[in-house]
């Protein structure tokens, strides 16, 4: 039962690469290639950026805090050849790999990252370059050798000696036999086009999956939730655990005079303590009024639509250990 002191309530309308002797081929013109992509890594390596840039749009939440990512996310791009041909790359981005905590939501999110590289045609293996933690030795260690995997350095820019990464490179073929090393930042279009055209050449030959202007197989609803959930965490910094979540309560597209389209929803952020929830509240309510304001901003966007939001925070105590609530919140 909800108590007043429980529920908070706000409304918003307001480079080179390196092969280390790869087997793919270079795809031939009027061919059609399709396969999935498993992008894999730590927490925090930046997979959910390396996701958006090369899909071309941004289909996953990004933020500075560990743990971000939570579900499954496919996105799709799509290379089309004069020939008629061309490649259809369906990535699947996975939540960091946690090795810190045992409790269901972490369960559950490392089960997702097994699912996820289970059958795919590639893996890109992402870390920062010049580094290797536990975390990724962790994360390494459940890769498939018969199943190609590429070495993406990501960060490249925040290297300053580049020399030293040959050591480091070294270091990282002795660590698994990876397909092909892929230096490179997310930041950098030039770079995240070659990754495509490499990841093209490890897919099957066969008929695309998925319409050429499609970009995700994620609703509208999930992306609206992924939204909502990065403004939260991008306002509140490390002061919030990342235990909080977000589920949609409704989200309905409205007919309008005023706008060719329209759509209302409402949210309700889930914390498991009353301190974050005045956390999230703010002083007079400011800053749950910001999260909905900057949600509703790039949904508008994103949606092609005017978008009206209603933010609610309850605390639910200790959910992220209770596997009911886990799976109550759309995690698998």
């Amino acid at each position: 039962m909800n108590t007043p002191e429980n529920i908070a309530h706000s409304t918003d309308s307001g480079s080179a690469n390196g092969s280390f002797g790869s087997s793919a081929t270079e795809p031939n013109s009027g061919q059609s290639r399709c396969g999935l992509i498993a992008i894999v890594g730590r927490p925090n390596v930046g997979k959910s950026t390396l996701l958006n840039a090369l899909v071309g749009q941004k289909i996953s939440i990004t933020s500075r805090k560990a743990q971000t990512t939570r579900h499954r996310i496919t996105g799709i791009r799509t290379l089309a050849d004069s020939a008629g041909g061309g490649a259809q790359l369906v990535f699947v981005d996975t939540p960091g790999f946690q090795t810190r905590h045992s409790t269901a939501l972490n369960k559950s999110l490392n089960k997702t990252v097994l699912g996820a590289i289970d059958g795919v045609d590639l893996v890109l293996f992402v870390v920062e370059a010049g580094h290797f933690t536990l975390g990724d030795a962790k994360v390494l260690s459940l890769l498939k050798d018969d199943t190609p995997t590429l070495l993406v350095a990501n960060k490249l820019d925040t290297v300053h000696r580049r020399a030293e990464l040959a050591h480091w490179l070294r270091d990282m073929q002795e660590r698994h036999a990876f397909a092909e090393y892929v230096p490179m930042s997310a930041k950098n279009p030039r770079e995240v086009r070659h990754l495509l055209d490499i990841c093209a050449r490890y897919l099957p030959v066969q008929p695309w999956w998925y319409s050429e202007d499609e970009l995700t197989d994620r609703s509208e609803k999930f992306l609206a939730s992924e939204v909502v959930r990065e403004k939260l965490f991008r306002l509140t910094g490390d002061e919030l655990p990342y235990t909080s979540t977000v589920v949609i309560d409704r989200f309905d597209e409205e007919k309008s005079k005023a706008h060719s389209r329209m759509v209302r929803m409402a949210a309700t952020i889930v914390v498991e303590r009353d301190g974050h929830k005045a956390m999230i509240i703010g002083q007079r309510g400011e800053r749950l009024k910001r999260i909905g304001t900057e949600a509703r901003q790039e949904l508008e966007k994103l949606l092609d639509a005017k978008v009206f939001i209603e933010l609610w925070v309850k605390v639910r105590s200790g959910w992220a250990d209770d596997e009911a609530r886990v799976r109550s919140f759309g995690y698998e």
